[in-house]
């Protein structure tokens, strides 16, 4: 549990404040999802004794799993320290399995107390957990499959203009069933990045093992740097038959919510780790798959919200990354009053006190982007009690 292990928290008030969706830069399609015309954030606020208040990104669709487990725990436990607090708060979860969004919630829940904690040091996120930097790379995101070559050649130019050296495309035009173009736009990208930035690939699960080894075999003058989810994220056993029959890295474990799953990706033969910062089990979870990866020399990288995602990401190796999703992710930088920048490929992290984001509360209710709000308080919640369902 780190440095948190020891820390006491009374909390006494948690609210989810569900905002308005920011409009996309491009309405953004992938193989097995969209088109998306914006994207919205919900966040979660934990006020303690003293008046501190923690945010995380949260799911806001699962309310029944806050009012029946999680909170009920968090707000009726006094004097003890977060390694049992934690411990209760994990085990109430367990009908409801640790891969599905209670062990997310969980794991924001988490991301809350550590903003807590680390404003209670005074100090900011990334440095209460051990980074020594203030500067982690992104990759570009996006080439939505559904995007012209103009809209690609436009979003690559931002990118290029950023600094990135890395650029990762959606594939898997019509849910896979339109290949040949997919191998079309991956030529056109690559001859717009030039040979010195490099190229991913993602597929969002839609493709056979077959397919996936023919598209990569079509695509293989373009260097391809890592494909992503090419398969469907619980084979298992289709993943070790792709990663065996290719030398292009295969990465995995935007799907899952506990770091367990992680050394059986590993086993079979996943070369690049991508657990989501702000949606698995806790921050802990999340190092342990850091320090996996470093373990085993492969990639690490994490995306998310990145400006949430990069306080934790700092913690890695300076060759890790963050994702940055652009044409879902920019509309939605008017929401905060600090977050970090982006400079030549890094984004710079703030040294405020907790995490180096701040919604801007004024700024939403002034501009009415505040959907709804729900708020629980101790004394108006019953104390935790399991039931059982079979």
């Amino acid at each position: 549990m780190q440095r948190i292990g020891g820390e006491f928290f009374n909390i006494k008030s948690a609210q989810i404040s569900v905002l308005k969706p920011a409009k996309a830069v491009t309405p953004f399609e992938d193989a097995t999802m969209g088109p998306f015309q914006g994207l919205g954030i919900a966040v979660l606020s934990l006020e303690d004794q003293d008046g501190f208040i923690g945010e995380a990104p949260i799911y806001s669709a699962y309310n029944n799993i806050l009012e029946m487990c999680l909170l009920p725990i968090l707000l009726h436990s006094k004097g003890i320290p977060y390694t049992d607090l934690y411990r209760r708060m994990y085990w109430s979860i367990r009908n409801e399995g640790f891969r599905g969004p209670a062990s997310a919630l969980l794991g924001q829940i988490d991301l809350a107390l550590h903003d807590i904690a680390a404003q209670r040091s005074k100090m900011p996120l990334h440095r209460y957990l051990g980074a020594n930097r203030s500067e982690v790379k992104i990759y570009g995101s996006g080439g939505g499959a559904n995007y012209t070559l103009e809209e690609l050649e436009k979003e690559i130019s931002y990118f290029l203009d950023a600094g990135v050296d890395c650029y990762k495309m959606k594939i898997g035009r019509a849910h896979g069933r339109r290949m040949m173009e997919d191998v079309e736009r991956v030529k056109f990208v690559r001859s717009l990045l030039g040979k010195n930035v490099r190229l991913a690939v993602d597929a969002n699960q839609v493709w056979t093992c077959e397919e996936a080894l023919h598209f990569l075999d079509k695509v293989e003058s373009a260097d391809i740097s890592w494909l992503e989810e090419p398969v469907h994220s619980a084979s298992l056993d289709q993943i070790g038959k792709l990663c065996s029959l290719t030398a292009v890295p295969v990465s995995y474990g935007e799907s899952e919510r506990s770091a367990l799953v992680f050394p059986a990706l590993v086993n079979a033969g996943v070369r690049h780790l991508q657990p989501v910062a702000t949606q698995i089990g806790s921050v802990q979870e999340l190092m342990n798959v850091r320090d996996l990866a470093s373990r085993e020399n492969i990639e690490f990288s994490s995306g998310g919200y990145p400006w949430y995602t990069a306080a934790l990401v700092a913690t890695a190796h300076e060759q890790c990354q963050v994702e940055y999703l652009y044409s879902l992710m920019y509309g939605i930088q008017d929401y905060f009053k600090v977050q970090p920048v982006l400079k030549n490929g890094n984004l710079i992290l703030s040294e405020i006190p907790g995490f180096p984001v701040k919604v801007d509360w004024e700024y939403c209710h002034k501009k009415n982007l505040v959907l709804r709000s729900f708020k629980w308080e101790r004394e108006r919640l019953n104390e935790y009690m399991p039931i059982v369902s079979v």
